[in-house]
């Protein structure tokens, strides 16, 4: 086991939820070149484990990230650029729904790792912002565009321009964040939401996730939409949730992520 003050990347799953942890106490958990390069092998784990239907991601203590550890773009930038961009985009294409657990600090590449999740939960006081202009740098070209696509482009290039910090209320406003929840209430939060995660459709969350992901493209390709259908006929997923419906019990849904 690394030592407590080592920068590492820490998992965990219960009860089908996978948590992924970032650890980088002695700079408010930013990013060393080591941690984007092993988020991509990390992730392809959890994902390769069919025991998995969620995942949440969070910062250990009192900071969610603080970015990208300075002082590797120093001495290698574009490196460290190239490989926050692979871990950021590993993250976005993970197959379960995911999540960001936010307290305190979320800036830089902390702010782009949050924003690769499909939902974002933030604690009261929770800071944001993403701060190339600070440093001369050029932001990528995919986060840029997820930027976008949560806030519009008004916010992303007051955020991308300014590298101002903006609070939880406008964040929420934003459509950066989904819920902002007392600090001592995120966590229960978070195990509530991600429990109802767990018990919804698989087949669902999946054709989902691909469809709105996609959507930021262009138009969903219509061999994407016949795959999605095809599965669903031969998954049962709607015959149980409809069974259940009638039935009045929660339904048990079994399709498989794995291969889909």
């Amino acid at each position: 086991m690394p030592q407590d003050t080592e920068p590492a990347l820490l998992t965990s799953v219960e009860g089908g939820v996978a948590t992924l942890v970032i650890r980088n106490p002695a700079k408010r958990n930013a990013m060393t070149p080591a941690m984007w390069r092993r988020m991509p092998e990390v992730l392809g784990r959890l994902a390769g484990d069919p025991t998995v239907r969620a995942l949440v991601l969070t910062g250990e203590g009192d900071t969610f990230c603080a970015g990208a550890d300075i002082s590797a773009l120093r001495d290698g930038g574009e490196e460290s650029r190239g490989l926050a961009v692979a871990a950021e985009e590993a993250l976005a294409a993970f197959p379960r729904p995911t999540l960001a657990a936010v307290r305190g600090h979320c800036v830089g590449g902390g702010c782009q790792l949050a924003a690769a999740c499909d939902l974002r939960f933030a604690a009261e006081g929770a800071l944001f912002g993403i701060t190339p202009a600070k440093l001369g740098i050029v932001y990528a070209a995919s986060a840029t565009r997820r930027l976008v696509s949560l806030v519009g482009p008004a916010t992303a290039k007051y955020l991308l321009f300014s590298g101002e910090l903006i609070g939880t209320e406008r964040a929420l406003r934003a459509g950066l964040v989904d819920e902002v929840l007392p600090r001592d209430e995120l966590d229960g939060r978070v195990v509530e939401f991600t429990r109802l995660l767990v018990s919804r459709s698989q087949l669902t969350q999946a054709a989902a996730k691909e469809f709105a992901d996609g959507l930021a493209h262009g138009p969903v390709a219509p061999e994407r939409v016949a795959h999605w259908d095809r599965r669903a006929r031969e998954s049962g997923e709607t015959a149980e949730g409809v069974a259940a419906f009638l039935e009045r019990r929660s339904p048990a849904f079994t399709w498989p992520l794995t291969g889909g």
